[in-house]
């Protein structure tokens, strides 16, 4: 949202000081808003913010060099400012990251319409695009971007947020308890999405799993009496969360308690298809929907893996609580297609290459094997990632992955990188040929010397494994011996 400095000062609880030579600086206008120097607009105000590695001061001139109208920085560190970034206007504050999101909290409130926040273990961002195409046959959707889903990302999203957007569709990740609490007090969302309650972050909780379900129930917690959680009726965890919800709860997924239901879902070299039941939403001048017609249909997902399916349903749930006619949300879903990293299809020798090395964790990776076995090939390769914040759990999730990979009948399981060995231990003992290599770098070299034209290849791992650097590496390799 465009605002004016003195505005953004009263919004962010900042001080505004500027150089004599700009008498009027209160009445500039910032056209957006960001935290890191090498991308900044001109025209945009900078956020000094501190990071796990990195201080925000310390890039605020390059900043302003690069045009950003003005910074937002901490009064202690104002006097270290070099005399260029002096000679801009400054918002002075105690916490540039505070002020961020007091700020993104006084556009949301000045905005003033619905806010739908997603969250759950896997599954976030599929989501959220679904619930943002789904609605968008309908509504202006301003949707996260990318991930942007944390204490930083959050605000950043809802800076974005203009007069013509009719619903926001943001996303809120949490690795502890009470980051999403603290998210939503930052959205005010008015309707929730809890996906599933998995593994991931599980060594944050020293109760596992129902640890990991207190966090994600604050998001239905955070929602007004008059708000809408939508539930995933196919989790054990997720499927609980309406009991102590004083809004109106909608359940979406497999099982008799989700309108809209998932019947069935079949996968093939197209994507998936999936049959469901669904009842169409009257929404009277009141804005509570009510239940209508009753119908049964398929629709066809551009993506690999059935929980996909889920996620889309999820979007589908959405829309038609929000009066989206079902057959225009359904031709919305059918537009969808793969995010970078996640699920894509690439083909590289000859082999074809399941990139999905966006992130993973247990339940994603079971269910991409799945997938992984149902696709036709010469050799079935997994090329699996260790799976990060797993805690002392880490080995056995890993190695009931390596199980699955063998119940599967894959024919190669490759692990890649500290706990991975447990995913090629637990296969290679499930009769299964495998290996264990200690990097993606190693991983690519292997895949360079190994990939025959037919196999198939899934590739997944958690982030800070960058399993990608595998397939680039494979990729360059055998074009330079093509050469």
């Amino acid at each position: 949202m465009r605002l004016s400095l003195a505005e953004i000062a009263m919004g962010a609880g900042a001080m505004l000081e500027a150089p004599a030579s700009l008498p009027n600086a209160g009445a500039l206008v910032a056209a957006g808003y960001s935290i890191d120097s090498r991308t900044i607009a001109p025209g945009e105000l900078f956020f000094a913010v501190r990071g796990e590695r990195l201080d925000g001061h310390d890039y605020a001139a390059a900043a302003l060099e690069r045009g950003a109208l003005a910074a937002v920085v901490s009064r202690a560190r104002v006097a270290g400012l070099p005399d260029a970034a002096l000679a801009s206007p400054l918002l002075i504050t105690e916490d540039p990251l505070a002020a961020l999101q007091l700020l993104a909290a006084h556009v949301r409130r000045q905005w003033g319409k619905r806010v739908v926040a997603i969250t759950g273990s896997a599954g976030k961002t599929t989501t959220k695009e679904a619930t943002a195409a789904a609605l968008g046959a309908k509504f202006n959707v301003l949707k996260s971007r990318g991930n942007l889903n944390n204490a930083f990302g959050l605000p950043l999203q809802l800076l974005r947020l203009e007069p013509e957007h009719k619903i926001a569709v943001v996303e809120m990740g949490m690795n502890h308890a009470g980051e999403i609490a603290e998210l939503c007090r930052i959205a005010s969302p008015d309707w929730g999405v809890v996906t599933n309650v998995g593994n991931a972050h599980v060594e944050s909780f020293a109760d596992g799993q129902a640890g990991i379900a207190r966090a994600k129930f604050e998001l239905v917690a955070a929602l007004p009496a008059n708000g809408v959680a939508f539930l995933n009726c196919s989790d054990a965890y997720v499927s609980q969360f309406g009991r102590d919800f004083a809004g109106h709860a909608v359940y979406f997924g497999f099982g008799p308690c989700a309108d809209p239901q998932i019947l069935s879902v079949t996968e093939d070299l197209k994507g998936l298809h999936v049959r469901f039941r669904a009842s169409e939403r009257r929404v009277p001048a009141d804005g509570r929907s009510s239940v209508g017609l009753e119908r049964e249909g398929e629709f066809t997902l551009q993506m690999l893996g059935a929980h996909n399916a889920t996620n889309a349903i999820a979007g589908l749930a959405v829309a038609l609580e929000a009066g989206v006619d079902l057959d225009a949300a359904l031709a919305a879903l059918a537009q969808l297609t793969a995010g970078d990293k996640r699920g894509q299809l690439l083909e590289i020798g000859g082999a074809t290459i399941l990139n999905d090395s966006y992130n993973s964790n247990p339940e994603a990776l079971h269910s991409m094997i799945h997938t992984l076995a149902s696709r036709p090939g010469t050799r079935r390769i997994l090329v699996a990632g260790e799976m990060l914040e797993l805690g002392e759990h880490g080995p056995a999730l890993h190695a009931a992955c390596g199980r699955a990979a063998a119940h599967a009948d894959l024919d190669m399981v490759v692990g890649v990188q500290g706990n991975a060995k447990f995913i090629a231990e637990a296969a290679c003992a499930g009769g299964v040929a495998s290996l264990f290599l200690p990097d993606a770098d190693a991983a690519g070299h292997w895949l360079a010397r190994n990939l025959r034209a037919g196999d198939v290849v899934l590739v997944k791992g958690s982030r800070g494994i960058h399993l990608e650097r595998a397939i680039e590496t494979a990729k360059n390799l055998l074009a330079t011996e093509v050469k």
